[in-house]
């Protein structure tokens, strides 16, 4: 991860990315691909308190909050949501809470992801952002109750 590096600019790297590809079947290896490098997340994570509620797939997902930035962690039993996550990871992770909670994430739209998604994997993807959005909001008014 770059050190700070806009959303918007993370957003458009990977677009750029996914433009080299000429077939979504590329583009699905491509997101295959980026699952399989996505760092494990530790067992003692993977408990029912971390799933992402509303995926098909078992997804697991942590945050924590260093120095005013929100950094993440995820996992999934299967690849291609696994590179999902990985991909809004690279985006969201490392941002302040105020950044990830007010973006809207056009790289989804603009590299077509939801057009080539199940529709309960397009909504397995909005459930990972709405968690990832919603520890962001309970960072955001933890570190606001610490400063008052």
């Amino acid at each position: 991860m770059r050190e700070n590096q806009s959303i918007e600019a993370i957003e458009q790297e990977i677009v750029e990315e996914f433009s080299l590809f000429d077939s979504w079947d590329d583009k699905y290896e491509y997101i295959i691909d980026l699952g399989k490098k996505l760092a494990p997340l530790e067992d003692v994570h993977k408990k029912d308190e971390n799933k992402v509620r509303g995926c098909q797939s078992t997804v697991w997902l942590v945050a924590d909050y260093q120095e005013g930035k929100v950094m993440y962690k995820a996992d999934s039993d299967a690849i291609i949501v696994k590179g999902l996550i990985s991909m809004l990871i690279r985006v969201l992770s490392g941002q302040t809470p105020d950044a990830i909670i007010n973006t809207r994430l056009d790289f989804i739209n603009e590299i077509g992801m939801m057009g080539h998604l199940a529709q309960t994997r397009s909504n397995g993807l909005l459930a990972m952002v709405k968690q990832m959005k919603n520890y962001a909001l309970a960072y955001k008014v933890k570190d606001a109750s610490l400063n008052n």
